[in-house]
C-alpha cells in the first residue's frame, strides 16, 4: 500500500549568543573582509557555557511537536542526527526524550556528519512504511564550535551551533508537506578529507593527556569543496530524472549551508536561478545536520517557501555523505 510521508510539523531553535567576524578578528589571524569574500558568512550562534547538544535539540522539538499539534507522548520514535551529542553514552536521543518528559520510546542517535538530516529523515520513512500509525520526531543538533580549533583560521571561522526539527507522519497531501523521495549516499574512501579523529576508540586520550589537533575538525578544503560541489550536484539531477522532474519543476533550491561558494556553485551547476536558493549561511555558518532543517523552517515561516511549491534540498558531509530530498509544500 501506497504511503505518503508528510512533515506534520517543522521546528528550529538556536542559542542567543552571536560571535560575529569582528569577535572573531579578536581571537585569530583573521578579517571580516577574509571570512566574508571566501565564505560569505558575517556571525554565527554559539552556544553559552553550560549549554549542549541536546538543549538546541529541546528546543527545535518543543517548536516542530507545537507546529505539528502532536504531544511529546504521541511520539513512537525520537531520531537525534548529531556528531556532538551531549555524551558517548547516554546517547544524545535518550537524553533528548527525558528532556521531553516521555518514556519507552525508540530513540536512537544518527551519525552521518552534515548529512546525518537526511539520512535520519530517510530512516524515519522507513519507520512509517512499517508502521503507518508511526510519529518520528526528527531532529538534527550540532555544537559544532566545541570540536572547532579556535587557532586554525581556516576552520574556525566556518561553524555555528543550533538544531532543526520535523515531525514525519503518514497521512494525505493536504496534512502538509509531502516527502517525495530521498536519495542518500557515501564513499569512505574519501573519509580522511574531513575529519574528528580524536576520543574516538582508534584515537584515544589517557587520563592528564592534553587535548590534541585531531580532537578538532580538520578537513582539506580545496578538496572537500571540490567534492560537495560535484556530489550535491549530481545526486539532486539523479533525485530530479529519478522523479521525471527538470530543473524547471524546481520552485526552491535548499542546499546545505557549508560555504555560501559552495551554495552558488551548486546553483549554478544545476542551472537554477539565484532567486530561487535558499541561503541563511550569513547569519548561522555552517551548522552541520542542522543546517537543511533550520533552513528549511526558517524558509517557509519567512514565506520564501509557498504552499504548493516543491523544494529540492541537497547536503554533503563528512565520511564522505551526501544526499538530496524533494518535498512538496
Amino acid at each position: 500500500m501506497h504511503t505518503d510521508f508528510i512533515l506534520r510539523g517543522l521546528g528550529r531553535h538556536a542559542p542567543d549568543r552571536i560571535l560575529t567576524n569582528a569577535d572573531l578578528e579578536t581571537m585569530v589571524e583573521t578579517s571580516d573582509e577574509w571570512i566574508t569574500t571566501r565564505t560569505g558568512i558575517r556571525q554565527r550562534h554559539i552556544v553559552s557555557p553550560g549549554e549542549g547538544c541536546t538543549d538546541l535539540a529541546y528546543g527545535a522539538a518543543k517548536m516542530a511537536l507545537k507546529d505539528a499539534g502532536i504531544e511529546a507522548d504521541d511520539l513512537t520514535h525520537i531520531l537525534l542526527a548529531t556528531y556532538t551529542s551531549d555524551y558517548v553514552i547516554p546517547q544524545g536521543a535518550c537524553v533528548l526524550e527525558e528532556k521531553l518528559g516521555v518514556k519507552g520510546k525508540i530513540a536512537l542517535d544518527v551519525s552521518a556528519a552534515c548529512s546525518g538530516f537526511l539520512f535520519a529523515l530517510e530512516t524515519a520513512r522507513g519507520f512509517v512504511a512499517l508502521d503507518r500509525n508511526a510519529k518520528v520526531l526528527v531532529v538534527a543538533s550540532e555544537v559544532n564550535t566545541h570540536r572547532a580549533n579556535f587557532t586554525d583560521r581556516a576552520t574556525c571561522v566556518l561553524f555555528g551551533d543550533a538544531a532543526g526539527a520535523v515531525v514525519v507522519t503518514a497521512g494525505d497531501p493536504e496534512d502538509g508537506p509531502r516527502v517525495l523521495d530521498v536519495k542518500l549516499g557515501t564513499d569512505g574512501g574519501l573519509g580522511d578529507l574531513l575529519t574528528v579523529k580524536g576520543g574516538g576508540s582508534m584515537s584515544t586520550y589517557k587520563e592528564g593527556e592534553p587535548v590534541r589537533d585531531d580532537y578538532f575538525i580538520q578537513m582539506q578544503g580545496r578538496e572537500v569543496y571540490k567534492h560537495a560541489v560535484r556530489n550535491m550536484t549530481g545526486v539532486c539531477k539523479e533525485i530530479l530524472e529519478r522523479n521525471n522532474l527538470s530543473v524547471d519543476d524546481v520552485n526552491v533550491l535548499l542546499p546545505h549551508q557549508a560555504n555560501l561558494r559552495i551554495i552558488e556553485a551548486v546553483g549554478k551547476k544545476l542551472g537554477v536561478p539565484e532567486e530561487k536558493v535558499y541561503v541563511n549561511v550569513d547569519r548561522y555558518g555552517n551548522t552541520s545536520a542542522a543546517s537543511v532543517p533550520l533552513a528549511l523552517s526558517e524558509a517557509r515561516d519567512n514565506g520564501f517557501i509557498k504552499k504548493g511549491d516543491l523544494v529540492l534540498l541537497t547536503t554533503f558531509g563528512g565520511g564522505f555523505t551526501w544526499g538530496a530530498a524533494l518535498v512538496r509544500f
